[in-house]
C-alpha cells in the first residue's frame, strides 16, 4: 500500500509540474526585445488611456486605436472583430487582431487583454500583457519566414462584471473561430506578467503542499493549464525555458481548481481550442493586484524582455509544427 500512495503522490506531482528534461534548438531572433520599448507602451496605456474599464467605452476604442496602429507599424495585417451588448450600440467594444505570415490555413493564437479592473491605472494586469504583446509583433515583423498564420490578439472586456460571460472578447474571438472551423496550433494567452522580484518571500502559492516544487521568490515566469493542455504546457514550457535567462514554471490541474482558469485562456477551453496562461502569477505575487498601486513604477522591464524572447520561441515552434 505504501509504495502504492508513493506512485500515486509521484504522478499527481508529474502531473500538476510537468518536470521538461530535454532541451530544444534555438530560433534565431533578429533582435533582442527592448525594455525601453515594452515601458512606453505601458506608461501609454496607463497614462494616455485610463481608464480603461467597461463603463468607459470612448477610452477603450481609443486605446485599441493605439494598439492597433502599433501592430500595424510591426507590418501585420490589423482588423477590429466589435461587438455589441445589451442595450449599446455596435462598435462600442472591440478586439484588435493582427495577423503575420500565411493569410490562410491553421494559426497560432497570442492575446492579451487591455481592459482594465474598475478606475485602476492597471500596469500589470493587464498594461504589461500588451506591452509584450506589440515588442513580440515587432520581432515576428523583422522575421523572415513565418511558416504559420500568427494571430495577435487585444482582447476587451476580460475584467469583472464580464468574467467567464459571453461578454468577453476573448469568448466573442473564440466562438467566431469555432464557427468558421478554423485549425488552431494552440494559443497562449498573456496576463499580469510585468512583475518579476528576485526575493525570498515575495511568491505566494495556492497551498502550502506545493512549496517544495516551486521557488519562494518572484523571478520565474509561470505557465497554467488543464489537464487537457499537458502535451501543450510541455511544447509551451521547453521552449520558454530555451529562450528566457529566468526559468519557468508549470501548473496544471483540472479547471476547477482556482487559479487555472483565471484568464482568457478558459474561453478558448469553451470552444474546444487548446490554450494555456503566461503569467508572474497575479495576487499570488503582486500585492497591487486590483488596487491603485498597480503602477507602472513597480514592473520589471528587463524581465519583461526576457519575456518576449521566450513567447517568441514559443511561436515559432508551435508554428513550425514540431514537437
Amino acid at each position: 500500500m505504501g509504495t502504492l500512495l508513493l506512485i500515486a503522490a509521484a504522478l499527481l506531482v508529474w502531473t500538476i509540474t510537468q518536470p521538461v528534461l530535454t532541451s530544444e534548438p534555438v530560433f534565431q531572433r533578429p533582435r533582442s526585445a527592448r525594455a525601453e520599448a515594452l515601458r512606453a507602451d505601458v506608461l501609454a496605456l496607463v497614462n494616455d488611456h485610463f481608464p480603461r474599464d467597461h463603463r468607459h467605452p470612448e477610452n477603450l476604442a481609443a486605446a485599441a486605436d493605439f494598439i492597433a496602429a502599433s501592430l500595424a507599424q510591426s507590418g501585420a495585417r490589423v482588423g477590429r472583430q466589435s461587438f455589441a451588448l445589451e442595450g449599446l450600440a455596435d462598435g462600442d467594444y472591440q478586439n484588435v487582431i493582427a495577423s503575420l505570415g500565411p493569410s490562410e490555413g491553421p494559426r497560432v493564437i497570442v492575446g492579451a487583454h487591455y481592459d482594465a479592473y474598475g478606475e485602476l491605472p492597471a500596469a500589470d494586469d493587464n498594461a504589461s500583457g500588451v506591452a509584450i504583446l506589440l515588442e513580440t509583433a515587432r520581432l515576428l515583423g523583422e522575421t523572415q519566414t513565418l511558416p504559420l498564420r500568427i494571430d495577435l490578439v487585444a482582447f476587451v472586456l476580460e475584467e469583472p462584471p464580464h468574467f467567464r460571460s459571453a461578454n468577453m472578447g476573448s469568448r466573442v474571438h473564440a466562438a467566431s473561430l469555432q464557427a468558421e472551423g478554423v485549425a488552431v496550433a494552440g494559443v497562449v494567452v498573456l496576463d499580469t506578467i510585468g512583475y518579476f522580484v528576485d526575493k525570498p518571500g515575495t511568491q505566494q502559492l495556492p497551498t502550502p503542499l506545493l512549496r517544495p516544487f516551486y521557488p519562494d521568490h518572484g523571478m520565474f515566469l509561470a505557465i497554467a493549464g488543464e489537464l487537457d493542455d499537458i502535451a501543450l504546457v510541455r511544447r509551451v514550457k521547453r521552449s520558454l525555458n530555451a529562450g528566457m535567462a529566468m526559468p519557468a514554471y508549470s501548473f496544471t490541474a483540472p479547471r476547477s481548481v482556482p487559479g487555472v482558469d483565471f484568464s482568457d485562456h478558459q474561453s478558448y477551453w469553451q470552444h474546444g481550442y487548446r490554450a494555456v496562461l503566461l503569467s508572474d502569477t497575479a495576487f499570488y505575487r503582486n500585492a497591487a493586484y486590483h488596487t491603485a498601486q498597480d503602477t507602472p513604477d513597480r514592473l520589471n522591464y528587463t524581465a519583461m524582455a526576457d519575456v518576449v524572447h521566450g513567447l517568441y520561441q514559443v511561436i515559432l515552434r508551435l508554428a513550425s509544427g514540431d514537437d
